[in-house]
């Protein structure tokens, strides 16, 4: 079940850009194994929003609207210092 989930998470995390498909695609291949239960049902949940939406928070325009995801996002954030 855990492969099925990684694969189905692989896909949406291609993404309407090469830039964003990088950074959430980063998140999952460095982050997710260690992740708790939590922490990766929220990043299921972000890949949800909108591509606009992502890249604002990513570039840091605006902050995501659930802490758990602004989180994920500052993890990203921190990683390509951005």
């Amino acid at each position: 079940m855990e492969e099925a989930r990684l694969k189905r998470l692989r896909w949406r995390t291609r993404r309407g850009t090469r830039e964003l498909d990088r950074l959430f695609g980063g998140w999952l291949d460095e982050r997710y194994a260690d992740a708790d239960e939590a922490q990766r049902m929220a990043f299921d949940e972000l890949l949800d929003v909108q591509d606009p939406d992502l890249w604002d928070w990513v570039m840091g325009h605006a902050r995501a609207t659930r802490d758990d995801w602004q989180v994920i996002i500052d993890e990203i954030r921190s990683r390509h210092q951005l």
